[in-house]
């Protein structure tokens, strides 16, 4: 499907990506606002990154990374076919070879593979199963090295903060219905 997503930043700034069907995509201008914060000191080197958009649905936000981040190798993992056939589509369009990788698998079930290697995750499950967030935050702290960046987008009201004793919260910003909190393994 057509839509006006786009990649907002770097060397694919600009081009259009496909949406799965059945998506609820985070809209630009909250993407704009979540990586200004991620580039006011959050993320210091973004080339050496591993990111893994756990939920990746059109896989826009590791699409940007890509664009922003040169060096950046992102795994984007998701179930739906419609999803999967979506990212592949939109890779394509892209050309970044080796740099990004695709695994159909649930994002609960591959935290403990990809979660301990990422310097940078991004969850953003369906708002209608809150629960799903919260149980692979609590996984993802057992897993995640020091230092990794967790960014957890969930729906407004949704006031869901994670056990302070393992995350830092960087920030705790919300977009029309989407609350962004950008946490740090302690």
């Amino acid at each position: 499907m057509d839509s006006k997503l786009q990649i907002i930043s770097g060397q694919f700034k600009g081009r259009k990506l496909r949406l799965p069907m059945d998506a609820r995509p985070t809209q630009n201008r909250a993407r704009i606002a979540l990586f200004n914060m991620l580039d006011a000191g959050i993320i210091e080197d973004g080339n050496s990154l591993v990111v893994w958009d756990a939920f990746a649905g059109s896989g826009a936000f590791g699409f940007e990374c890509l664009s922003r981040w040169p060096g950046a190798k992102v795994v984007l993992t998701d179930v739906a076919p419609s999803s999967l056939k979506t990212i592949r589509d939109n890779l394509a369009m892209l050309a970044v070879g080796n740099r990004a990788t695709i695994v159909h698998t649930d994002a609960v079930a591959g935290a403990e593979k990809f979660g301990a290697n990422a310097n940078v995750i991004f969850l953003d499950p369906p708002y209608s199963t809150p629960g799903l967030g919260r149980s692979l935050v609590a996984r993802l702290g057992k897993v995640a090295r020091p230092g990794t960046i967790l960014i957890w987008e969930q729906e407004v009201g949704n006031d869901v903060i994670p056990d302070e004793k393992i995350w830092s919260v960087l920030r705790d910003k919300t977009y029309g219905r989407a609350r962004f909190l950008i946490l740090e393994r302690k």
